[in-house]
């Protein structure tokens, strides 16, 4: 009886520890991109209250409208676009410290979506607002208008990058031919950014794609007649995420082809 006793003290122990290991084991979860402190800059704007100058631009992102940036864009600065791996950043921004602010608005929020490059024939704190080492945002007229009066030119400001909200999966707008994939990414939620891809055929391995400029990657690959799957890390978590069979095997350039996945 008392062996039996024992036995049975031996198996409760061994349950009870089981279940605090299970109960005690860290879960896996998707990484969150938290705001920065407020910084110090300044602002202006460029194009006018219809903000179709903004289209296109240095990252990429063609039409702005159809893509889903909008109008709350704007252009960083040289210091800040960091040759292209800025773009999809987004920024809340406050107009402070001048009689131009509008009183009671707390801040507006941007995506970048361009380069303001910059003007060496000026100087950099009279007219070369871009030049660095200086943090600037040229924003779309329509975005400065929420924070600031547009008479006032350019307005200091406070700024903190902030985690992009975007609805549904990454995109992915092909360019190239059948020997050279470009691919510009878009809709990136969480950092916004994105540091390296990589592409998969259905017949191949992960191939690495190099940074072309703005928001593309290419990879120099014969991959017609296969289905396409991304693997992409963000430049700000490093997080990476898989985005499974994104493009059919009938994949065409000039077409844009939508994931289910997206950082956070």
């Amino acid at each position: 009886m008392s062996f039996s006793m024992n036995s049975w003290s031996f198996v409760f122990l061994f349950m009870a520890l089981t279940a605090l290991t299970i109960i005690g084991r860290p879960s896996v979860a998707a990484v969150v991109y938290r705001p920065s402190p407020w910084a110090l800059a300044h602002a202006t704007f460029y194009g006018d209250e219809t903000a179709s100058e903004t289209m296109g631009g240095a990252c990429g992102y063609g039409n702005l409208f159809s893509n889903g940036y909008g109008i709350d864009t704007a252009a960083l600065s040289t210091t800040l676009f960091n040759n292209g791996f800025a773009c999809g950043t987004c920024y809340q921004i406050k107009c402070v410290k001048s009689p131009w602010c509008y009183s009671g608005v707390q801040f507006t929020t941007v995506t970048a979506t361009n380069l303001c490059p910059p003007n060496w024939a000026e100087d950099t704190n009279n007219g070369g607002w871009c030049n660095p080492p200086r943090v600037h945002f040229d924003m779309s007229k329509p975005a400065f208008m929420k924070i600031a009066q547009w008479k006032a030119g350019i307005v200091p400001i406070m700024y903190r990058r902030v985690p992009c909200i975007r609805r549904g999966g990454l995109r992915f707008y092909f360019q190239g031919n059948g020997y050279w994939l470009l691919v510009y990414v878009m809709n990136v939620g969480g950092g916004g950014d994105i540091a390296k891809m990589w592409v998969k055929g259905s017949k191949t391995g992960w191939i690495s794609m190099s940074h072309n400029w703005g928001a593309s990657y290419q990879a120099f690959a014969t991959l017609t007649g296969q289905s396409l799957s991304f693997k992409i890390t963000s430049y700000t978590s490093k997080e990476t995420i898989m985005c499974w069979n994104v493009a059919p095997a009938n994949w065409n350039v000039g077409l844009t082809y939508k994931s289910n996945v997206n950082f956070h």
